[in-house]
């Protein structure tokens, strides 16, 4: 019984450690309760269950928002939407069930600071491959000064490892362990010997974010339609008009729950490609394009000054339930209102504006520190990210979002402009600091600035490389456990 209520407690604890809460000392401490209950529990299916019993609360409680959606638009009602809500925690849990079966082998040995901590970073990189990734335990670290310099070497991930050392040394203190097996910890100073973060200096570029508020539940007609879009355009247009000293050389609209498709409505793709002429701005927006097939694809369009079509990124990471139904759940209603699932992208693509290269990266593709990074690597010298996170309702979601968009930025020493169709709209700068946003849930524009940076991170050219690193070395220590 105490060593469930200590797993439990892991649970609650990561949950308190992200927005909503915030408690992000936490992240340091939020491992150990679980630590010790494994450390003590010599039966592998009992670690088992102590783990996925902390990984159940902890998905449930950080990602309730998930069952207002599912309530509200996937036609399953609040009881069937909170089943659903419960299955998705049970099955996002068996991460933690996995950490804690092998954690309870990894803690036995003197080099267990380490070990547990590269164990954790090898399962929490599976989270993206494995159905859903959402906070990474890093991310609690995106105001941590220190901490945040390995960002842009090892990515979220180093700060993960970070977080979790400190949890085993703690857990290991509680147990009565010999204080040399915490001299691991005297590594950790030598952070302060990376390179630190840039310096929060104005940005020399000019571009507009437009916030339009358009309502989740509307029920879209022609005519709506047709008056949306012209609204959209007004409201572009004041926004660099109310501009004069300094015009944007981009203009961002960010993906929106309304139909607009550029590729087959020539009303809006003439309207369109006159607004990018008007404002002498490249002008990128979220649209829904379709495959020679007829399946949509969540695109973003960019428009050059010159009013034609430059370039068009297809987004590659589809959000399940959002845009594609899971295979077996097919009594869940798609929240997007598009006939059919949609058509994956499969190219990362960097247009040129104004002699630079852009990426663009379309809501919750956020999520994925590996894919963000390629932009960058294929050239990007700032970042976009489109997204509609009106689908949270007003939930912690919005927040937790924002930080994971703030550590791409930091991982990649990149700009990040970020679009949103009713917040949170934000300008970040290249060490992941928020420059500036918009009041949710307001119709509104933002004049902001960023630069262009062309080096590239460790992270950036090498990827996850941290987290393989890590992975090896989990599986040498417990091979090295089990030879006799």
């Amino acid at each position: 019984m105490l060593n469930a209520i200590l797993a439990l407690a892991t649970g609650a604890l990561l949950v308190f450690t992200f927005p909503g809460f915030n408690f992000v000392w936490l992240a340091t401490v939020a491992l150990t309760p679980l630590l010790v209950a494994v450390a003590s529990e010599p039966r592998p299916f009992r670690r088992f269950l102590l783990g996925w019993a902390a990984g159940f609360v902890f998905w449930f409680g950080v990602c309730y928002w998930i069952e207002n959606d599912l309530a509200r638009y996937g036609g399953v009602g609040d009881v069937g939407a909170w089943a659903l809500e419960a299955l998705f925690a049970a099955f996002k849990g068996l991460h933690l069930a996995v950490f804690a079966l092998v954690a309870g082998v990894l803690i036995r040995r003197w080099w267990a600071v380490p070990a547990v901590a590269a164990w954790w970073v090898a399962v929490e990189v599976t989270h993206g491959s494995l159905g859903f990734a959402w906070l990474a335990l890093g991310n609690a670290g995106i105001d941590m000064g220190i901490p945040l310099r390995l960002a842009p070497i090892t990515g979220v991930y180093g700060l993960s490892f970070v977080f979790v050392m400190m949890s085993t040394a703690l857990a290991l203190a509680l147990l009565g362990r010999p204080r040399s097996e915490l001299l691991w910890l005297l590594a950790l100073p030598l952070l302060a010997l990376l390179p630190p973060l840039p310096a929060a200096e104005p940005g020399r570029e000019a571009a507009l974010l437009v916030q339009p508020n358009l309502s989740e539940s509307e029920v879209w007609t022609p005519e709506s339609v047709a008056h949306m879009e012209d609204h959209l355009a007004e409201l572009t247009l004041k926004g660099v008009l109310a501009e004069r000293s300094r015009p944007p050389s981009v203009v961002v609209w960010p993906e929106v729950p309304a139909p607009l498709y550029y590729d087959s409505d020539s009303r809006f793709h003439n309207e369109v490609d006159n607004l990018a002429r008007a404002t002498r701005a490249h002008l990128l927006l979220g649209v829904v394009a379709h495959t020679t097939g007829g399946r949509p694809l969540n695109s973003a369009q960019l428009i050059a000054p010159g009013g034609f079509a430059l370039s068009r990124y297809d987004k590659v990471n589809l959000v399940p339930f959002g845009e594609f139904v899971p295979w077996g759940l097919d009594f869940v209603d798609k929240i997007s209102t598009e006939t059919g699932d949609f058509e994956a992208g499969t190219l990362v693509k960097v247009p040129p504006v104004d002699g630079h290269r852009i990426g663009t990266f379309i809501c919750y593709e956020s999520v994925f520190p590996n894919f963000v990074r390629k932009f960058a690597a294929a050239g990007a010298e700032v970042l976009f990210n489109l997204s509609n996170d009106g689908w949270f309702s007003k939930s912690a979601a919005r927040e937790q979002h924002l930080r994971i968009v703030r550590m791409r930025a930091a991982e990649n020493r990149r700009w990040i402009l970020r679009a949103t169709n009713d917040g949170i709209t934000a300008t970040i700068d290249s060490a992941g600091r928020l420059r500036g946003s918009l009041a949710q849930y307001t119709e509104a524009t933002s004049d902001t600035r960023f630069s262009y940076i062309t080096e590239q991170t460790v992270y950036t050219r090498y990827g996850d490389w941290f987290a393989i690193a890590c992975a090896t070395v989990a599986l040498l220590c417990l091979v090295a456990e089990r030879v006799p």
